[in-house]
This record gives structure tokens, sequence and C-alpha cells, in this order.
């Protein structure tokens, strides 16, 4: 019986992660997935939603199924002298977060804390909207505020080009508009420890989904506002830990941030393809703040001569103390990076 109950509780887990993926569609997933009939599966599906873990809409074959949310709340904080993200966490987070695991509940706080501290001190905004969503598997937590827009402010403070040049910098880490208060590392890391995260202004916005080496600039804002967004998913059960984040992202013996891995498709726009030393130069901006720097070069079919000499001579007998590392470079892109390194 034990083992029957375990099985049992294996398909409705199975279930339950995969609905949202295949919410007209579950039951046969399901069944090819353990070797059932169709109608072992409904029996499933339909204690799943007798205990309010799942909702089901239409009739026979039309069934679609979703996850139901636990939790679902909304709460605006005005900006004051006075808030105080901790108090915020401690007070209004924590208990809508109820029960989960101690490395779940560690990731929540340091994601949350640095988000809505970040729109305290830099949004330039007057509110701060929180929302929380809580299923049987996941939780969402979206801040949106109404001021200036991070991207906006980056561009602004720093003198970039673009708004899209302040994307760049943020997947490089270390970056802040208040080196006196912040270390630059909140974004970074949160986007990381999550299992997806968002964060948009303007018609820009900036993705990272765990276990994925590259983040992604999109063009057209999900949020469909002003001011700065930002959404961050987290399984309920992840074994994932705040630590082990950390530690991906220090080298040697020194347990500080000084590695990062930098997505190079980021400095591209559009069509337009990696060759001048301008881009180069964009490219390379803070990364004497690291020792090692990963280069990512994931959907980047060709760089052109000028680039590479710019980023793997000239800056490399320029700073010879920091290790560049190319990764996912196809054929070409490999050929002008040897070629470069051997004209050092």
């Amino acid at each position: 019986m034990s083992k029957l109950r375990a099985r049992g509780e294996k398909i409705r887990t199975f279930i339950l992660e995969n609905v949202e993926q295949h919410p007209d569609s579950i039951a046969q997933v399901a069944a090819a997935e353990f070797g059932i009939s169709r109608q072992a599966v409904s029996k499933h599906l339909k204690k799943l939603v007798e205990q309010e873990s799942l909702i089901v809409k239409g009739e026979t074959r039309r069934r679609r199924y979703k996850l139901k949310p636990l939790i679902e709340w909304t709460a605006d904080f005005k900006i004051t002298p006075d808030l105080a993200e901790d108090f915020v966490w401690s007070n209004e987070i924590v208990p809508r977060l109820g029960t989960v695991p101690d490395n779940v509940m560690d990731i929540w706080n340091y994601g949350f804390t640095e988000m809505f501290n970040n729109a305290i001190d830099h949004s330039e905004g007057s509110l701060i909207s929180v929302q929380i969503s809580k299923s049987a598997v996941d939780t969402e937590i979206h801040l949106f505020d109404n001021g200036i827009g991070i991207f906006k402010k980056i561009q602004t403070e720093l003198g970039l080009l673009d708004e899209r040049h302040s994307v760049l910098e943020l997947a490089k880490g270390k970056l802040t508009t208040a080196p006196d208060r912040h270390s630059g590392e909140g974004i970074f890391f949160t986007s990381r420890m999550f299992d997806v995260f968002y964060i948009a202004s303007g018609d820009i916005y900036f993705s990272h989904k765990f276990g994925e080496q590259e983040d992604f600039i999109l063009e057209g804002n999900p949020f469909e506002s002003s001011g700065t967004g930002i959404w961050m998913k987290l399984s309920n059960h992840t074994s994932r830990t705040d630590k082990k984040i950390f530690d991906q992202f220090s080298s040697g013996d020194d347990y500080g941030f000084n590695k990062t891995v930098v997505p190079v498709k980021l400095a591209q726009y559009g069509s337009d393809r990696l060759i001048s030393r301008s881009q180069a130069k964009r490219l390379i901006v803070r990364f004497d703040r690291f020792k090692a720097v990963v280069l990512d070069f994931e959907d980047v079919d060709g760089i052109g001569q000028a680039f590479a000499d710019e980023v793997f001579r000239v800056f490399q007998n320029q700073h010879p103390d920091i290790e560049l590392v190319p990764i996912n470079a196809n054929e070409d892109v490999m050929r002008m990076v040897k070629r470069a390194i051997s004209n050092r």
C-alpha cells in the first residue's frame, strides 16, 4: 500500500509541475510519462481539484487545468523616509509566504529586500506596489514602482548612448548609481537565484532563467506600465541555496564577487554585427572590477577583427591579471579570438 501511495504522490507531483505547460493535455502527458491510462490519471486530477490544488474549466475533451492560487495578495506602499524593506518583509511578506523550506525563505528574503530597497533608493517614484501569488508548486512576487525607470536612470547617470546599454551593464554585475550606499550586486545575484526573473522599464525588459548562462534583452515591456516592474518566480520546493549562487561567482581564495558571465550578444542590436572597436569598448567597460570574465558567445554568428583585437589583445595586454574565457563560440568566432591572442 505504501508503494501505491508513493507512486500516486509522484504522479500528482508530476501533474502539478507540468500542468502550466500542458493545461489542456496534462492527462495525456502524465499517462505517457507513467505508462498508465488516461482514466487512471483522471482520478489523480480529480483528487487535486478536490484538494484545491488545481482549477478545472470546461467539460470532457475541452477541459483545461491550471494551478489554483493558494494566496493572492496586493498592497501599495508610499515611498517615504520611514519606509524600510526589512519591516515590509517581516510584517507583510513572510506571513504570506507561509511554510516553505529555510533555503527557499532565504532566497526570497534576499531577492525581495534587495529589489524593494532599490525601488526606495533609486526609483525617484512615490509608490511601490507588491503582488504575491502562491500555488502548490511555486510562488511569484511582482514589484512595480511609478518612478523614472531603471534603464533610463542608469543611462542618464552613466552617460550611456542607449537604454539597452544599461541592460548590458546590469548583466555584468557590480553596477550601481549610488556606490556610497550600494555594492551593485543585488540585481545580478537576485536574477540568478530565482527560476525566472524579469525586470522591465520603458520598452525594454531584461530576463534571466535559472540554469541558462545567458541573459536576454527584449523589446516590448510586458508590464505595460511606467516606472519599473520586477517579476520573480521560485519553486516552493527548490533545493537551491543563496550560498551556492554566491559561490558560483567567486574564484580562488577570494570569496568576494570576482567572477562574472557576460552574454556578448547583448552588445549587438538587431542585425548589427560585432565588428568595431567602439562596440568592443562598450563590452569591456568595468571588466577590470573582476578577476575572471566568462564571455558567452551564444547566438553570436561572428565578430570582426577589430572587435576581437580590442578585447583579446589590447584589453588583455593592459590587464594581464584578468582571465578572459570565451565559451559557446562557433568556429568563425574562435578563429578571430585565436588570431587576436596570437598577436599579443
